[in-house]
C-alpha cells in the first residue's frame, strides 16, 4: 500500500510537470501538456518494463543460453515466493543490473555481460537477490515510471529550448510563448524530474539490500558485490540515459565528472550500504 501511494504520487507529480512545461507555450500549451502527460503517465505504467529494457540494449536469453543464471534466479525466486521473472542480458561491459516491470507477474531482471564475467557465484546471488527484493517490494514500478517519464520530460524540455532559440519570437503567446520562459523551463524541468526521482529512490536501495541479506541469510555476498560494482562504475564507462540511472543497483554514471545528474543522485552511498550489510543491522 505504501509503495502504491508513492507510485501514484510520483505519477501525479510527473504529470504536473508536463502541464508546467506545456504552460510555458501559453494556454493551449498547458492543455497540450496535460494531454501529453496523461498519455505518457499511462503509457509508462503499462510499458515501463519494455522501455527500460530497450533503453539498456538488453536482449532476452533462454534457459538453454544461460542455464546457470536461470537456475540461480529460479532458486532465489522460489525462496522469495515470487514468480519466475523474465531474464535479459545487456551487452554492456560495466558490471551492473536492474529489475523492471509493473508487478511481480510482469517482472524482468536484466544483468550486464560485465556482471556475469566479474562476479563469483555468491556475489552474483547477492546482486540477483537484491533485484528480486525490488520485485517483491513492488517498488520497481516507481523507478521504471520515474525513468520513463523523466526521459520524456527531458526530451520535451529540450524541444522547448530549441523551439525558443530557433522558432522566432512572435507576439501571439499561445502560438510562440515567451522564449526566455521556454529556455528557463528547458533547463529547470529535467532538474525537477531528477529531484522527484531522488526523493523516492534512495530508501528503496537500503530496503532491497536488507531483504537480499535476509533471503541469503548473509549480507557479505552483496557487500562484496557492491564493492566491486562501485569500483567498476568509476573505471568502465556505460552509455546510459541519466533519467534511467536510478533503476540500476549502483549508479552506472559514477565515473563521470560532477554534473547535475550526480548532484541529484538517486543512490545512497555505496560505502554506507556496505557498512549496513556488514554490521548485521538487516537481521
Amino acid at each position: 500500500m505504501k509503495n502504491n501511494v508513492k507510485t501514484f504520487g510520483l505519477l501525479a507529480l510527473f504529470g504536473g510537470l508536463f502541464v508546467v512545461v506545456g504552460g510555458a507555450f501559453g494556454r493551449n500549451g498547458a492543455v497540450l501538456g496535460l494531454v501529453l502527460g496523461l498519455v505518457m503517465v499511462g503509457g509508462s505504467y503499462w510499458f515501463s518494463d519494455k522501455l527500460a529494457i530497450r533503453a539498456s540494449g538488453a536482449h532476452a536469453v533462454s534457459e538453454a543460453e544461460a542455464p546457470g543464471l536461470y537456475a540461480m534466479v529460479r532458486d532465489l525466486s522460489q525462496r522469495a515466493d515470487l514468480p519466475m521473472p523474465r531474464i535479459y542480458v545487456s551487452p554492456a561491459e560495466q558490471p551492473n543490473a536492474f529489475a523492471t516491470g509493473r508487478n511481480p507477474k510482469h517482472a524482468a531482471v536484466a544483468v550486464t555481460r560485465g556482471l556475469l564475467q566479474s562476479m563469483d557465484d555468491r556475489e552474483l546471488r547477492g546482486v540477483v537477490a537484491h533485484e528480486l527484493m525490488h520485485v517483491k517490494h513492488r517498488d520497481i514500478l516507481i523507478g521504471s515510471v520515474a525513468a520513463a517519464v523523466g526521459m520524456s520530460i527531458t526530451f520535451i524540455a529540450r524541444m522547448a529550448m530549441f523551439g525558443a532559440m530557433f522558432g522566432g519570437g512572435g507576439r501571439d503567446d499561445d502560438r510562440n510563448g515567451n522564449p526566455i520562459a521556454l529556455i528557463a523551463m528547458a533547463l529547470l524541468a529535467p532538474i525537477a524530474a531528477m529531484a522527484i526521482q531522488m526523493a523516492v529512490s534512495r530508501s528503496r536501495e537500503y530496503e532491497a539490500d536488507a531483504g537480499a541479506a535476509l533471503l541469503l541469510g548473509d549480507g557479505e555476498p552483496l557487500a562484496r558485490a557492491l564493492a566491486k560494482l562501485e569500483g567498476a562504475s568509476k573505471r568502465i564507462p556505460m552509455n546510459v540515459n541519466p533519467a534511467t540511472e536510478n533503476a540500476y543497483i549502483v549508479n552506472p554514471l559514477g565515473g563521470r565528472r560532477a554534473n547535475f545528474a550526480r548532484m541529484f543522485s538517486t543512490h545512497p552511498s555505496t560505502e554506507e550500504r556496505i557498512a549496513r550489510l556488514r554490521s548485521g543491522s538487516w537481521a
